[in-house]
This record gives structure tokens, C-alpha cells and sequence, in this order.
């Protein structure tokens, strides 16, 4: 299995209308690319470690899951693909980087 990550690390003046378009409007376009197994929409929590930690700053992190980095790549290449990009142009205002990555999982646990 192979997870695709979106990283929105910044912030938005309004994070609730940001999350809700993302997890419903633009999570709606990505159930369509093909292939995909599994979408999660990760959202900041309040929390405490007593370690000193580098927290991030993430607005929003979406996983996508696939079969393979083949079926990913067929999914990054097509017209479902091509839809959800250009929606990224509705998003309520966010100011930050917008990373992608891919990575094979390992379940350890």
C-alpha cells in the first residue's frame, strides 16, 4: 500500500470554513480519483506531551491510500485528478505552503 499526503502547514482566518470545504466539497472530488482506497482528513487537536517536541503547524493533512504507486500514479494522472486541482482555486482563504508526498506504508503495529 502506498500513502499520498497533502500538508496545508500555515493558517486561514476562518480554519473551520477551510477544514469543512476540504473534508466535504474537495473530499467529494477526491472519492473520485480512481483507484483510491481510503481518504482520512487528519485536523489539529489540542494535546500535551511533557517531552520538549517541535510542534508543527499544520492546518489540515489529507492521506490518500492506494493499492500501489502505480494505481497513485494513474490516479495523479487523470481527468478526476485534473478536477480537484482546479477546485483548490475555491478554497476559503489559507496562507502557507501546500506540500505532496508519497510513501509505502509498514505496519508495525
Amino acid at each position: 500500500m502506498v500513502s499520498y499526503f497533502v500538508s496545508y502547514r500555515g493558517e486561514s482566518p476562518e480554519p473551520g470554513a477551510f477544514i469543512d470545504y476540504y473534508a466535504g466539497t474537495h473530499a467529494a472530488l477526491l472519492a473520485e480519483l480512481p483507484g483510491i482506497r481510503r481518504l482520512v482528513v487528519h485536523v489539529p487537536t489540542p494535546w500535551n506531551d511533557p517531552f520538549p517536541v517541535n510542534r508543527g503547524g499544520c492546518l489540515l493533512l489529507a492521506q490518500m491510500t492506494f493499492d500501489s504507486v502505480t494505481a497513485l500514479d494513474a490516479a495523479l494522472a487523470s481527468e478526476a485528478r485534473a478536477r480537484a486541482r482546479a477546485d483548490f482555486q475555491r478554497f476559503p482563504a489559507f496562507e502557507g505552503s501546500v506540500t505532496h508526498e508519497a510513501m509505502l506504508q509498514k505496519i508495525c503495529l
